[in-house]
């Protein structure tokens, strides 16, 4: 009986002191201060912005057609990725080496005729100085030569033709891209001019945006837009502006050029977060949008001093981006505002920075 009475008053003190310790370790927490995350007042140059989205084009998505008439013996498939000279398209050339042939069967026969005339009207010649033949066979030979020696000079041209009609009945790539679209089938006649294909450049992209045209000032070329898409964020060059507006939706196109390292990441058609400025930039003070308490009576921002004292002030609120604002008020370049904590802060506290 003795030894539970001694038990249960030892267990009492245990959790007195418990309670002491725990009394002590709130008010040392009380004395130190209320954590709080601060961030730095920053004189800089600010413009206000706002997101736009913006489609990615590729450089050049073009149709290939047919250079010839003539039948398909080969062509691409959809997907198909190629680089710069690789063959897309292949027509039969049976008919054109056959037409190639001719026309230098028929380029051995005008030389022939020349050689012929030539030696001809070389004899003429040397008969006519000695009134050995008249003047009217020799003027007719002389003719017949100069319309051989043309001849030939047309059948050479019209070989070039054939020649030029059976490097265009192969159709290589301009560019590396890949097929997108077939529109015939390997074994079908076609026509020249006919479109046969549909091939992408996949390498080159651009971003196409349509600004409001009140922003048309404050956008122009050679800026650099922030562009941010499948968590990816660069920059990208403006580096056209189309200063027409569209009637309907009363904006401007511009475009950005895409850096090549995104091209495993981004592609035609996608859509991408832009970030224009929709004011001219200027200097002032700046604070984190985080630092800003919004009231009904007007907006503050909760100072650090030096001694990690706070005080409430009011300030007025500028032009901002996504992260920070200007703003007007009795504050310093390099100031300590509180970004987290500061709503529960009352002036004079002490806190702890953290």
């Amino acid at each position: 009986m003795l030894n539970d009475i001694q038990n249960k008053i030892k267990k009492l003190a245990w959790s007195s002191a418990l309670l002491l310790v725990a009394s002590f370790t709130v008010s040392a927490a009380n004395n130190a201060g209320k954590p709080v995350k601060v961030d730095t007042v920053q004189r800089m140059v600010l413009a206000s912005t706002t997101d736009l989205n913006a489609t990615l084009y590729s450089r050049s998505h073009i149709p290939i057609t047919a250079g010839v008439s003539g039948r398909l013996d080969s062509i691409a498939e959809p997907g198909a990725f190629v680089e710069k000279g690789d063959v897309l398209v292949s027509l039969d050339l049976v008919p054109l080496q056959l037409r190639q042939a001719e026309q230098q069967a028929q380029i051995k026969r005008e030389q022939i005729n020349l050689a012929y005339l030539k030696k001809e009207l070389s004899r003429l010649e040397k008969l006519s100085q000695t009134k050995a033949t008249s003047q009217f066979q020799l003027d007719q030979t002389r003719s017949e030569y100069e319309l051989a020696s043309a001849d030939l000079d047309i059948a050479r041209l019209r070989l070039k033709q054939v020649e030029d009609q059976l490097a265009r009945a192969i159709i290589k790539a301009p560019f590396a891209g890949v097929v997108t679209e077939r529109l015939v089938r390997t074994g079908t006649d076609v026509n020249r001019s006919d479109v046969l294909l549909k091939l992408l450049d996949t390498q080159n992209l651009e971003a196409r945006l349509y600004i409001p045209i009140k922003y048309l000032a404050f956008v122009n070329k050679g800026d650099e837009l922030s562009m941010t898409a499948s968590d990816k964020s660069v920059s990208g060059v403006v580096f056209a502006k189309i200063p027409r507006a569209d009637p309907r939706s009363q904006t401007f196109e511009v475009r950005l050029t895409i850096p090549k390292s995104l091209n495993d990441y981004w592609a035609a058609g996608q859509l991408v977060r832009v970030t224009v400025p929709t004011q001219a930039a200027k200097e002032g003070l700046t604070v984190h949008r985080d630092a800003l308490i919004l009231r009904k009576d007007g907006t503050y921002v909760v100072k650090v001093d030096a001694e990690n004292k706070v005080s409430r002030l009011l300030v007025e609120v500028g032009q901002g981006d996504k992260e920070r604002v200007t703003i007007k008020g009795a504050l310093n370049n390099g100031d300590k505002v509180a970004i987290r904590g500061a709503e529960r802060l009352n002036d004079g506290e002490t806190v702890v920075i953290q």
